[in-house]
């Protein structure tokens, strides 16, 4: 999509107004590599994910000379299987490389908002995986980053780039259901007990102080590396940040909401899994949207996770559905749509998968051309931003009232502190701002 095609598209879908600021600057020259040159790319982390994205760029043409994680084994092991240049273990080596052109972020959560950072201030453009911050204050410092340094900061919700999501966008603008009121996103899976663990001595070959990075120093157990890190308070963000906040930005995309919203209220706690994890296996949030207050304004977004549950719901495992005034649509990011006008009625169906290729693609070109970013960090900060709010909810146990212009969580001085987290005094990661 080009972009004037693309600010079209912003205007009717009503997202142009937070995107403007990143538009106004990245949209008029190329940024980065100079036109015609090869993009060269730094990957950071490399487990499944980040090795897909770093595949898709190097297919898309661009070069990857770094791969970096502290893990040494899965260093090497990518290093070979996507043929970069250099395999090292701290990221400091990739961003002081002045060849580099943009890095991927493909960490635990709790070195996304650090390592986004500094690259920005090192002039890097960033891909950064979901949710793009570990707590919303992050998310906010992310943005900040990104504009002071006009760099691009792509957030890996592929949804985003994905042709039958955009379309069953379009079809929610252009008022095939009505005024759309409601939306219900779900996390319906069944996961794994990771069970009782006791700290123990890191594996030979993995780095675990500089996996830690800028978060506090506790004991390593083998239930944080390589994959269960995200069920700690410490390091990620729970469900609700991992497969919840794609569907959480869909949901929020077909209501037309960008910006934070201004009540969380719910429930979220461990009903199943007698283990470790310290997030919800359970949650049932509501997050509203007031616009000014006056009836017809206000929007709902509804968030539902069991991952406990051995069966699809409405026919998607992890879905969406969208209320309007004169139907509903049911969406699945990994298997199409279906919209149904009054009493029922299916009025029109498509089918696709979410498209990985699209998503880096479509950074590429924002590098190469100056086109505009699917999923721009103020886009991400939005919707990792309720799955933030949710977890807050779960942890206090009431709902929370929320300033979305101060970015404050109001009269609660408690849940207000769980928008930031603790660092490592000193540590050369830690945010400053935070």
């Amino acid at each position: 999509m080009n972009p004037t095609t693309r600010r079209k598209f912003l205007k009717q879908s009503g997202l142009a107004a937070s995107g403007a600021a990143a538009l106004a600057w990245a949209a008029p020259a190329v940024l980065g590599a100079e036109a015609g040159k090869q993009v060269v790319v730094g990957l950071i982390g490399c487990g499944g994910q980040g090795n897909n994205v770093a595949d898709n760029l190097v297919k898309h043409g661009a070069r990857l000379a770094y791969v970096c994680d502290p893990d040494e084994g899965r260093m090497g092991q990518a290093k070979q299987s996507l043929g970069a240049d250099q395999a090292v273990t701290d990221l400091r080596k990739v961003l002081d490389d002045k060849s580099v052109d943009a890095v991927v972020i493909a960490t635990p959560d709790h070195w996304h908002a650090p390592a986004t950072i500094l690259a920005c201030d090192a002039g890097k453009h960033v891909y950064v995986e979901k949710p793009c911050a570990h707590n919303l204050r992050e998310g906010r410092l992310m943005i900040d980053a990104a504009r002071r340094n006009q760099r691009l900061v792509q957030v890996g919700t592929q949804s985003r780039s994905t042709e039958f999501i955009r379309k069953a966008m379009q079809l929610l603008r252009d008022g095939a259901i009505g005024r759309v009121l409601a939306a219900k996103a779900w996390n319906s899976q069944r996961r794994a007990n990771i069970g009782h663990v006791e700290p123990s001595d890191p594996p030979a070959g993995f780095n675990y102080d500089l996996w830690l990075g800028p978060a506090p120093m506790v004991p390593y157990r083998r239930t944080f590396h390589p994959v269960h890190w995200r069920w700690w308070h410490a390091f990620g963000t729970g469900d609700a940040g991992n497969d919840g906040v794609h569907d959480i930005d869909i949901a929020r995309w077909g209501l037309g909401v960008d910006c934070l919203p201004s009540l969380v209220t719910g429930y979220g706690t461990k009903l199943y899994f007698d283990d470790d994890q310290q997030f919800p296996d359970t949650f049932y949030v509501t997050a509203e949207y007031t616009g000014d207050g006056s009836l017809g304004k206000r929007r709902i977004l509804v968030y539902e996770q069991r991952t406990w549950s051995p069966y699809v719901q409405e026919g998607h495992e992890n879905g969406n559905a969208f209320y309007g005034t004169d139907g509903m649509l049911v969406l699945g990011k990994g298997a199409g749509y279906q919209l149904f006008g009054p009493r029922n009625k299916l009025i029109e169906e498509a089918q696709g998968r979410f498209d990985l290729a699209a998503h880096t693609l479509n950074f590429l070109d924002a590098i190469r051309s100056g086109a505009a970013l699917n999923a721009e960090i103020e886009t991400g900060h939005f919707s990792a931003g309720v799955s933030h709010l949710a977890n807050i909810v779960s942890r206090v146990g009431r709902p929370v009232r929320f300033d979305p212009q101060a970015e404050k969580i109001l009269d609660d001085p408690e849940a207000d502190r769980l928008l930031r987290r603790e660092y490592r005094e000193g540590h050369w990661a830690a945010p400053k701002g935070v």
